[in-house]
């Protein structure tokens, strides 16, 4: 099964900053869609932010104003940059591309395999 490689993560004081990075697969003529996951022991797996080939991001509430997504597409790459982290951010990422290509119809997921971040107080 295909993984996305992911990169970064690591520990950090409350307030610091990390930036986690994805080397997704790029298909011609397919658009991209990337997602940045996140996952606490006995909790659900929740979308942190998630940026389409138009560009356009989102954000959980929870991570507003200090995660940022971007996008380097020359390099197939995603970023969180991830800023005043709090111990509430402690949890496994994980990166997730969906692809959808107009002129075969085909479509599918990859995942990471995921990159811990610890934030102690």
């Amino acid at each position: 099964q295909v993984q996305l490689v992911q990169s970064g993560g690591g520990s950090v004081q409350a307030g610091g900053s990390l930036r986690l990075s994805c080397a997704f697969r790029g298909f011609d003529y397919c658009d991209v869609d990337m997602s940045w996951y996140r996952q606490s022991p006995g909790k659900e797996r929740e979308v942190v932010s998630s940026i389409d080939s138009d560009g356009s991001s989102n954000y959980a509430d929870s991570v507003k104003g200090r995660f940022t997504i971007s996008l380097d597409n020359a390099q197939n790459t995603v970023y969180l940059q991830m800023n005043s982290l709090k111990p509430e951010d402690t949890a496994m990422y994980y990166c997730k591309e969906d692809y959808f290509c107009w002129s075969s119809g085909a479509r599918g997921q990859y995942w990471g395999q995921g990159t811990q971040v610890t934030v102690s107080p």
